[in-house]
This record gives C-alpha cells, structure tokens and sequence, in this order.
C-alpha cells in the first residue's frame, strides 16, 4: 500500500519565522539600551552614597563605593551601545572615562611620585550585581522579547 503526505504552507511558515527572528533581534537591541541605561542609572546612584569637602581625606572604607567630591567620576559613566556582534546579539559598554576611575573599582598603585596604594573602592560590580539579582534586567529582556514573539 502506497501512501503520502503533502504539506502547505512551509513558505509560509518560513517567512514568518523570519519575521519572529527580525521583531526578536530589534527588541534584544532595545533590551540592551535600556538595561544600559539602567545600570548607568544604577552606578550613578551608587556613586552619591558618601560625599565629603574637595581637600578632605576619603571618608569611604575600603570597599565601599567612592564618595562624591567633585562628581566627575559619576558624570563620567557613560554608556556605548549597543553594538551589533550577529544577528540576535548585541552588546553595550558601560563605565567611566575618567582616568582614576579604573583604579577606584579594583584598586591599586596610584604613579604618583609616592607610589600611594589606593584600596578597592568597587561601585561597578555592586551596582550590576544589585540589577541582576533583583532580577530588573531579566525583567527587561522577557519583557521585550514576549512583545516582539507576540506580534
């Protein structure tokens, strides 16, 4: 006995695959600025727990986040993205450009002439820890890809 099978459609079924793929990499882009911009939010918030007078010693311990004296290194968190690296990926720099602000996250040996060893004052980790385990970035890519599969 001779039997078949025909199916309909298939074209069908492949354009609009290609149109879930395309809606899921532009909201996996959107997703990326915003969880961006959130933690750039988020490490500038960390970056006024402490403040103290410009000449005055740090008053933060070791450990804990730099305080505010001139607000330079919290104006300096920038975000650079998101860039494309293939389809569905995306990636995005967040940081500071200040010159000192490396040396406050992890510490170390300062170059100045007295070779002064700064302490981890770390306010990047923290503050991308906090997002990511209170779940408000996750929260930002399922938003944004159960709206572009919705579509």
């Amino acid at each position: 006995m001779a039997g078949g099978v025909e199916v309909f459609g298939i074209a069908e079924l492949g354009a609009a695959l290609e149109r879930i793929a395309l809606s899921l990499n532009t909201a996996t882009r959107t997703a990326t600025a915003q969880a961006s911009h959130l933690l750039e939010a988020e490490i500038k918030k960390t970056l006024t727990t402490t403040s103290h007078q410009r000449g005055t010693p740090t008053p933060s311990a070791p450990g804990e986040p730099p305080s505010l004296v001139t607000g330079t290194l919290r104006r300096s968190i920038t975000v650079d993205g998101p860039h494309p690296l293939g389809l569905g990926r995306w990636d995005a720099q967040i940081g500071p450009t200040a010159v000192y602000g490396r040396i406050q996250e992890v510490g170390g040996v300062t170059g100045r002439g007295d070779a002064t060893v700064l302490p981890p004052r770390p306010y990047l980790q923290p503050s991308f820890e906090r997002l990511a385990t209170s779940g408000a970035l996750s929260q930002i890519y399922h938003s944004a890809w159960r709206a572009a599969i919705a579509r």
